[in-house]
Order: C-alpha cells, then structure tokens, then sequence
C-alpha cells in the first residue's frame, strides 16, 4: 500500500501552486466582503467553488452504445449557526449571483452571538496529480480502446456472447473562501475503466466483471497490460459462476476474501461511525466512545491520505486536509469520523470527512478509504480452520440499517468450505447479520491486506461520492447466509 505521511492543517495550493482557477469570476476584495456579511455572528462559512468535467464511453453489444460528456461550475455558500445550515447555491459564479445567495444563507444565523470558527491551517502535501484525464486522449482513441478490448475479449474464449466495456474520466476543480481571506483549491483526478462478459455453455449463461480506477491519468489505464487483466479476470468470473451450485441457507462461519470484500466493513461499520448519526444518537455505535465493540486484534482506520487512490482527498470539502484517522484500535472504538459542524457541536476536533457531491450540496460526514489492518495469520491457515461454512471473494450490492447496523449483502463469488477445503463455487449467495455483532465475532485476521480495485462510490442522504474500502482474509462466525439449499 503506498501511504503518504499525515501532517495537520489544510492545503493551500493558492500560494503553494498558484491555483486560482475562479480569480477572474470573483472579484477578491468584493468576495470577502460578501462573506463577512454573511459570517458576521454565525459559527463557520465557507464558499465552495467548483468547475467539473467528465466523459463516460460505454461499449456494448459490439458498438458504442453511450457516449456522454458533461460539464458544470458554480457555487455553494453556507452559513452555520449552532446545528441550522442555512446554504444557498447557482450555476452562475458572480457577484449579483453570490450577494442573492447571501441574503439566503445568513437566514440560519438568526439573532447571532456565533464566534467564527478559525479556518483549517495550511500545508503543501499533495496526494495525487493535476493532469485532466477527461482532456487526455481524443475520443476517436478511447473508442478504439473499446473496440479492441471487445475483440480481446471475445478472442480470449469462444463461450463470451456479449461484451460490456467502460472507460469514465473526470476532473473537478475547487476553491474554498472563507471571511478572514482564507483559501484553498485542489484538483481532483478520475479515472476508471471497466470489463463486463456473459458467457454461454450448454444453454447456461453467467457473468463476471471487473475494473479498476483512481485519481490517476488515463493512460494508466489504457495500457493493455491493464485492461486485458481486467479482461482475463471478468472471463475468470464468468467461468466460476458457470460450474456454480445453489448456495446453502442457515447460520455458517464466513471467510471474507482480501480487498473488495471491505465493502461490508464500509456499510455495515463505517457508516455507523459517521459523526452525524452519532452526534444524533441514532448509530448503533452511539456512546460508545472508548468501549470494546469488537474482537481483539480489529484495527480499522478511515484514511484519505493515500497516494492516487480513489477516495483519497488532499483536502476535503470544507478545507480540512485529508487524514490517516484510526476509527477502531485493538477492538476499542477511539474516533468517529468529523467534519467541521458536527466536530464543533461535540466539542472534538474535524477529521477530514466533510465532504459533497457538488456545489449544489452542503458537506456532511463521509467516508474516503476505509479499511482493516492486518493480522498476522495467513489466508491459508484461516480458511484452514473453515469446518463448514463459506468462502466469500466478491460482493456487490449491499444495504444497511444504521440505526441497528443490520445488513444484507449478496456475493458475486462465492465458496462451499468443508474442513477446510474449498468446494463448489456457489450463487444467489447473500450475507446476513449486523455490524455490531458481525465485529465481536471476528475469529482470524489475515496478513494478506489488500486494498479494492478502485471503482467504488459511496451514497449517502442522496449524495453520492468516490471511495476506497480494503480488507486482510478475515473469519467471520456465525453469519446468516441466505441461499435456497439446506
């Protein structure tokens, strides 16, 4: 895993790189002057400006059947006061525009008596590069990519019907403003590419999918290196789920496989660890700050500080650098995951989760990668200890309840386990149980953490943002498996 050290305060990449991309929108002193208006007896305020680009070329049925490209810029301004967010947002980046949106955000102040919160101090550390993928190749090129990961694909096994291809780039650029001056920028990279297939043998047909992505440039994904192992393992998939038995329903042990699996640790646990459902008591890990909610050896941390991953953040939406938060250590919950509102009204210092979709959205507390260190046994000796259960390897949609942490999650790949030998693969296998317990019934932690491929987003509240999850080989006791064998 490549990790870049944590260092305390925000990024000002104005003095740092010179990165005012929305200088000649706003008038400096003007702007300031707006906001001081708005600030004055309120709790915090910012402004958040934000131009995004994105293209998404999607290749099916041996054709483009999508082609999209996209693009907006704007503002959000909020204004706080105690636990009320009065925001306003346009489209339209001006002063007429802002002092409107002023007039409707400083509602939330009220009577006032605010003191304004400082800003987020200042550092240079930069975690990923500044080069637009969406501007990188021409379209005619990302359309040959596609044809030619089709034939690749087709040309790897005579059983694959169909063929789903995806490359999506994006690049936003922000601003934050606050009262006293204060402002700092970032641009954000994203790229993704993904293989999708269908296979036919005997009348039966099954698929597999994979991809891969970050805040890296495109080319890294469009060398064919990268997009035939994308290939190769979607085929792998799709030839599993073809020798595939009817998955077993009851109470099992459950071995979760390294990386994609940490998505259940990211809905079932990381959500509940938000600062906002805990600050309103509606978690299921509500007050339960320095108690044990897990098994020994659980560490899990919440960390935006990783080079070039995708839910990594130089700095968040608010301002705040991204950081390296231990949410969880040796089973002791230590931290909820903050951002500036909720950390002020708990009397706790802002994590670098405040985060939101757009300008058209006030930040709130998210998660950026999420993930649990590792133990010290190997995958092999735990799923050794596997009498009879099942061996999970991939995931894909999940649900969850935060206010009981109950979840359901269904499996895309998925192993029978009998003393300790994997069997039959296995479908329509779904994973049943509740963070809380699912946490203090962890039996093994393996050596082999593994971070997911880097396509994952998170939706909260309607908002929907990048992130990463990651986990090591686990045991998990006594999960409910929902299948339709006995």
């Amino acid at each position: 895993m490549k990790q870049v050290s944590n260092s305390s305060g925000s990024v000002d990449r104005s003095s740092a790189s010179n990165f005012r991309p929305f200088e000649s929108y706003l008038d400096s002193e003007a702007t300031v002057r707006v906001l001081q208006d708005a600030a004055a007896g309120a709790d915090d305020c910012e402004l958040f400006l934000e131009r995004h680009r994105s293209e998404h070329l999607l290749f099916d049925d041996n054709r483009v059947k999508n082609a999209s490209y996209n693009a907006h810029e704007g503002f959000g301004l909020r204004v706080i006061r105690h636990a009320t967010t009065g925001y306003a947002h346009a489209s339209n980046i001006s002063e007429s525009a802002l002092r409107k949106a002023a007039k409707t955000a400083r509602l939330a102040v009220r009577d006032g008596g605010g003191i304004l919160e400082p800003p987020p101090q200042s550092t240079n550390r930069k975690l990923y590069s500044d080069q637009d993928p969406v501007a990188e190749a021409a379209f005619s090129e990302r359309v040959e990519l596609l044809e030619e990961i089709n034939r690749f694909a087709r040309q790897l096994d005579k059983r694959v019907v169909q063929v789903s291809a995806n490359i999506a780039t994006s690049f936003q650029e922000i601003e934050i403003l606050r009262a006293n001056g204060h402002r700092v920028g970032d641009a954000r990279p994203m790229a993704r590419c993904s293989v999708a297939v269908i296979l036919e043998e005997n009348g039966r047909r099954e698929t597999g999918y994979a991809g891969q992505g970050g805040r890296v440039p495109a080319a890294t994904l469009m060398k064919p290196e990268g997009w035939q192992a994308l290939a190769r393992e979607a085929i792998r998939i799709a030839t599993v789920n073809l020798q595939s038995v009817e998955a077993p329903a009851g109470v099992y042990d459950v071995v979760l496989g390294p990386g994609w699996p940490g998505i259940l640790l990211h809905e079932a646990i990381g959500h509940g660890l938000e600062g906002d459902f805990n600050r309103k008591g509606v978690s299921a890990f509500s007050q339960l700050l320095g108690k044990r909610i897990a098994s020994a050896g659980v560490t899990v941390l919440d960390d935006g500080t990783l080079a070039d991953r995708r839910g990594s953040i130089t700095i968040d939406d608010e301002g705040t650098p991204g950081q390296r938060n231990t949410l969880i250590e040796d089973g002791i919950l230590i931290k909820y995951m903050q951002d500036r509102q909720n950390a002020r009204l708990t009397g706790v210092v802002a994590t670098g989760n405040g985060r939101r979709q757009s300008y058209a959205h006030a930040p709130m507390p998210r998660m950026t990668n999420t993930y649990m260190l590792a133990g010290e046994a190997t995958p092999a000796e735990i799923v050794s200890e596997l009498r009879d259960g099942v061996y999970a390897v991939g995931f894909g949609g999940g649900q969850v309840d935060i206010t009981n942490g109950k979840f359901v999650f269904s499996c895309t790949e998925a192993y029978r386990v009998h003393n300790g030998k994997i069997g039959a693969p296995i479908k329509n296998a779904t994973l049943i149980g509740d963070g809380p317990s699912a946490l203090t019934k962890i039996r093994a932690i393996g050596n082999d953490l593994a971070l997911d491929p880097g396509i994952g987003n998170c939706g909260k509240n309607g908002q929907w943002v990048p992130v990463g999850v990651g986990l090591p080989t686990t045991l998990i006791g006594g999960l409910t498996v929902g299948g339709s064998s006995g």
